[in-house]
């Protein structure tokens, strides 16, 4: 963050503000669960005003969730400006399951909240402390709106917020004083600069093109294959099947885990990546899901996107979006898993051939580079029209350390996913101190059979395994 008084949102960020208003809800949410920690003296109970206090000590670290959204005049571009009235106990609560609480009373509180929508008047962000389940352990579930996190970006705000080590020390807050919000000349003049900037570079590739044309035709060609991969996969429209459908606001979640060591061995096995094992087990998942619902597989082209990590360095570091996506065809009607994950690792490597991420990447640049939120409207009201995906599968490498909260060690953490235009369940994957987390976000009319993700997860890795086990491969 500079030193104006206020940040552009991306193209990309201002894309979800986009999926909101066309009644999404589009924020991720994340639970971490916690073992039991240092209880207020004599009560047994969370000491709920000194987390909160250390949550406001750690705000520095991520500015931009003091910031509430805003707009500018004339082009009405939405812009991060600091909230002079930040109220640390609105985005800081508080709530309690009836003891001993299991984890089943604690997916269904957090679908709950899932379901409701976030103030965008008021920095986009809520962190709801969960007291009350079995053995003394609490939940944080987190809830921030996806302009301003993405998997990567989401990891950044978990390791600034938690400590490797296990200490219960309450750091001193560093002052904040928020900035006052810039008048219209100032926002006029800004953006005449930006003007001026778009058209510099505008030259600057002209230049590169007349005084090194080879490379430049070359680059051209790359980027013109890697944006029509994208495009006929996003004007594509996927196969039918019942979760996809016109989906209301309520959700239901539900979670469970794979031993990392399991999958990194499945993965050396097999020949292919830690992500080719969590594509195919999703893939057994849902070819299960669709059995039980007497689905007809064959021929049925049940396509995903996969956001892929764009960042390319320091300069992209304070980025809240910057992910492209591959759209993958899962091989659900073929009943052999090891031939499931054969036709998955084929896709992933062509897409990595191809550079398919690159053509959403670069439209994205397009759109900034244009100066206006439009061409990412436009983008957003394309993917809502068309529809181009069955579901989202995201694959995050999350840490390899016990992180703590005041000393309360980090034992699982669970992320879920937005629902987008007719998406009835998405599927969120995070690996964290040896196992792979795994979230699932499901439309509460569309999917009420979301508790048998974990039974069909747990099958898919049988199969994939025994497969593995009858080929030989060691």
């Amino acid at each position: 963050m500079g030193d104006k008084a206020y940040e552009k949102l991306s193209a990309q960020d201002s894309s979800f503000l986009r999926f909101e208003g066309l009644g999404a809800r589009a924020h991720v949410t994340a639970v971490a669960v916690f073992d039991a920690g240092r209880r207020s003296a004599g009560t047994g109970r969370l000491d709920v005003e000194r987390m909160r206090a250390y949550i406001g000590s750690r705000l520095h670290l991520t500015p931009r969730y003091r910031q509430r959204l805003a707009f500018t005049p004339v082009q009405r571009h939405p812009i991060w400006v600091d909230d002079a009235g930040f109220d640390l106990s609105y985005h800081v609560r508080h709530a309690a399951l009836p003891q001993p609480g299991d984890e089943a009373q604690l997916k269904e509180f957090v679908g709950g909240l899932t379901s409701q929508p976030l103030d965008l008047d008021r920095p986009a962000w809520e962190i709801w402390l969960v007291e009350g389940l079995s053995g003394g352990r609490f939940a944080a579930v987190a809830k921030i709106h996806h302009s301003l996190v993405d998997g990567v970006s989401g990891m950044g705000v978990l390791t600034s917020l938690l400590s490797p080590v296990a200490e219960d020390v309450l750091p001193a807050a560093p002052p904040w004083k928020p900035r006052s919000r810039p008048g219209t000349l100032e926002f006029l003049a800004d953006g005449a600069r930006g003007g001026v900037q778009f058209s510099a570079a505008t030259v600057r590739d002209l230049g590169g093109l007349v005084w090194n044309p080879r490379r430049t035709a070359a680059s051209v060609a790359e980027g013109a294959t890697a944006i029509w991969e994208t495009l006929s996969g996003a004007l594509t429209r996927p196969g039918a099947t019942p979760f996809n459908a016109s989906a209301g606001v309520q959700r239901r979640v539900e979670w469970c885990a794979l031993e990392l060591a399991e999958v990194r061995d499945l993965r050396k096995r097999l020949d292919g990546s830690v992500n080719d094992v969590v594509l195919t087990i999703v893939t057994g998942m849902v070819r299960r899901l669709l059995r039980r619902r007497r689905v007809r597989l064959k021929g049925l082209d049940f396509r995903v996107t996969v956001p892929v990590n764009m960042r390319s360095g320091p300069q992209d570091a304070d980025r809240a979006n910057k992910v492209s996506a591959w759209f993958l065809s899962l091989p659900v009607a073929e009943p052999d898993a090891l031939r499931r994950f054969e036709r998955v690792r084929e896709q992933t490597r062509r897409c990595k051939e191809l550079q398919a991420a690159e053509g959403f990447d670069l439209l994205w640049r397009l759109a900034d580079w244009s100066g206006s939120p439009r061409l990412g409207n436009v983008l957003a009201d394309l993917a809502s029209l068309v529809q181009p995906y069955n579901m989202i599968v995201t694959n995050i490498h999350g840490p390899d350390v016990p992180l703590y909260l005041l000393g309360s060690r980090l034992s699982g953490f669970y992320p879920t996913l937005p629902l987008f235009a007719n998406q009835g369940l998405a599927v969120a994957a995070l690996s964290y101190l040896g196992r792979i987390c795994l979230g699932f976000t499901g439309d509460r009319d569309l999917m009420p059979d979301l508790a048998e993700m974990p039974e069909h997860v747990a099958a898919a890795v049988r199969e994939l395994r025994s497969a593995s086990d009858r080929s030989g491969r060691r």
